[in-house]
This record gives structure tokens, C-alpha cells and sequence, in this order.
């Protein structure tokens, strides 16, 4: 059947064509969430979900670095709905969170959005949202929990694929990356996408989704992306000192404390050597350790107040020199063996 004359043609061009943006960040977090990505946080109840998410809010408000481990690539204001906690509860995370950083609340730009109830599913709360975004510009969007924004059913994938088509067109007219919380199935096993409670196209939607899942008293985050490769499963577990807040918890060799202070040290002197900044992939490279025992061992110099994070990467802050260790012996002044080796403290 021909095409009526008026019905113009779609626009199309040649690959090589298109013209890149070499300024975009590819990152929002780096390693963690893509820049202007959507996705999803999935886990069971009683998962620590919300204090990941808003771990990652209080990452990009700030230009924190998320977990202690990630850094933010491109900072900006987060517009934050939760809908299962009153504005009062999510200020005392975010506050805790913060503590943990010693970082004030009033530093820290997340924007809670202040209804009862706010339905994807409706033509007015959408526009509503979209007025909402314009006003504040956000980096990031999250919506906490996906279960309270809508009244369609879930496991219906043409349902649920209109709902994530509004979402993603959120996403591409704002150029803001856009979390979902959402739930994993009970006892929903093997690949984590798949055990995203609903239908499979929740899976597909995101850009860079992020899964946690209960090992004892530790939990076990995973991370996936479109279009770059999954880093390792990360050890996380929620601590209490000096406030509420999820901690890296290493399963690797910085476990061991000797360990973690001569990686300390070796990271000092190869600052110290440098005499500038070096970048993490520098450091890796010159210490050959694994990615997450290297960023545990740099949160800790960090905490120190010993290395600060710069424009290219980490270099020792002002001030700081680094103890000679004492030679080892195998003997002590009585005599005794094994006489312990003095290490620069990390």
C-alpha cells in the first residue's frame, strides 16, 4: 500500500557521519553506573537496596567517591522520591551516610521530592514529574521503590514496556541517569537479571543494573552493564561507626592487616617516587593487586588523611612523609625470634 504524499520519510544518515561528543563522560560512577544510564537496584527485602541507592545519591550530590571505592565522574544535584519512607527517615540516612564522609548534610544537594504518592502509570503525575526536572536539573533521578509507582502488572511485558519506554524518554529528553529500586523474586535463584521480580524487559531496560544478594551477615553486590565489562562481585556489609552506612568489606588479601600495611606503604612510596599525581590504573599496574584490595587500601590512606584524590588520579596530601621501617630481625633484644617488622602505619 503507498504512502499517503504528506507522510514525510524518516531521517537517516551514514554511521561515519555522526558527529561524537569526545567532552561526554562515558562514566557517571566510575565502574559502577554509566553516564546518563538507567537501571536498576534489585534485591530481596531487608537487602540494604535503599542504602546502596542513596550511597550512590550522596556520591554524585557530593563528588564522593560511592562505597569508598567508585569515583564520580560528573557530580550534579540528585532529585530523590522515596515512597516508602518519610521525608524525616531519608534525611537521617542521608545525614548517617554523610557522617561517614565526614561530610555535612547541607553539602551533600539531594532534593527529595515531598508527595504521598506519585503513579508513572498516569498521564498527570508524568507530567508533573517532568515539571519537577525541569525546575531542578538533576544528574540523577531515583525512584525508590518501583512496586509503589505504578498499578499496572508487573509481569505483563507490554505493560511494563510502556511504563520503561517513559522512563527511558525521561532519560534521553533530560540527559540525566535514571535508578530504579526494585525487588528480587522469592527465593529467586541463577542469573540475577533474571530473578528481577516481573517482566523480563525490566532486565533489558538498564544500561548498568546493580544486584545484592545476602551471604551470612555480609551481602554481595554485583554489578553488570550494557556496554562495558562487569567488574568483580564486590563483599559489602552495613556498618555502625561513626554512623549508619554500607562498608566494602575485602575478601582478598588486605583482609590480612600486615598485608594491607605493606600495600599501604608500597602505595606511599610510589606517590613519594612520583612526585605528583598517579592514576589508579597506574598504581594497580605498579603494585599488580587485585581492583578491590587496591581501593580498600586507598580508602584507608584517605581516612588517614594521608593521599587525597586530585585531577589525575591520587597523590600524598601536604605534609605527609613516610616512617623508615625497621630492618626485620630474627632475634629480639632478649633473644627471642621473629621479631616484628615495623611498618608505616596506613
Amino acid at each position: 500500500m503507498a504512502a499517503p504524499e504528506h507522510v514525510e520519510p524518516l531521517p537517516v544518515a551514514r554511521a561515519a557521519d555522526v558527529e561524537l561528543d569526545a567532552s561526554r563522560p562515558r562514566w557517571l560512577l566510575d565502574g559502577l553506573w554509566t553516564a546518563e544510564g538507567v537501571g536498576v537496584v534489585g534485591g530481596a527485602p531487608k537487602c540494604c537496596k535503599t542504602w546502596l541507592a542513596l550511597d550512590l545519591a550522596v556520591s554524585v550530590a557530593s563528588g564522593t567517591d560511592a562505597l569508598g571505592r567508585f569515583p564520580v565522574v560528573a557530580p550534579g544535584p540528585v532529585l530523590l522520591y522515596g515512597a516508602e519512607d518519610a521525608a524525616m527517615r531519608l534525611r537521617e540516612r542521608l545525614e548517617a551516610i554523610g557522617a561517614a564522609r565526614d561530610l555535612p548534610l547541607a553539602a551533600i544537594d539531594v532534593r527529595l521530592i515531598l508527595v504521598p504518592a506519585l503513579r508513572l502509570d498516569t498521564e498527570r503525575d508524568r507530567l508533573r514529574l517532568r515539571r519537577t526536572i525541569e525546575q531542578h536539573r538533576p544528574r540523577l533521578l531515583l525512584l525508590d521503590p518501583l512496586v509503589r509507582l505504578h498499578r499496572i502488572d508487573e509481569n505483563s511485558a507490554g505493560e511494563m514496556s510502556a511504563l520503561l519506554g517513559e522512563l527511558r524518554a525521561l532519560q534521553r529528553d533530560y540527559s540525566l541517569a535514571l535508578l530504579l529500586v526494585h525487588h528480587l523474586r522469592k527465593n529467586g535463584g541463577g542469573q540475577d537479571g533474571q530473578a528481577l521480580r516481573g517482566s523480563g524487559d525490566l532486565h533489558a531496560w538498564g544500561d548498568s543494573n546493580l544486584y545484592l544478594r545476602r551471604r551470612d551477615q555480609r551481602l554481595r553486590l554485583s554489578i553488570e552493564h550494557r556496554s562495558a565489562p562487569a567488574p568483580e562481585p564486590v563483599s559489602l556489609e552495613l556498618a555502625t561507626d561513626p554512623a549508619p552506612h554500607l562498608r566494602v568489606v575485602d575478601d582478598g588479601d588486605a583482609s590480612d592487616p600486615r598485608a594491607a600495611a605493606d600495600l599501604g606503604a608500597r602505595l606511599l612510596e610510589l606517590l613519594t617516587a612520583a612526585g605528583g599525581p598517579m592514576s589508579r590504573e597506574q598504581l594497580r599496574a605498579a603494585t599488580q593487586t587485585r581492583n578491590a584490595t587496591l581501593g580498600e587500601a586507598l580508602v584507608r590512606l584517605r581516612s588517614d588523611g594521608a593521599v587525597e584524590r586530585c585531577d589525575g588520579g591520587f597523590q600524598l596530601r601536604a605534609g605527609t612523609s613516610i616512617p623508615i621501617p625497621v630492618p626485620t630481625s630474627t632475634k629480639d633484644g632478649n633473644g627471642n625470634g621473629n621479631a616484628a617488622k615495623q611498618r608505616p602505619s596506613a
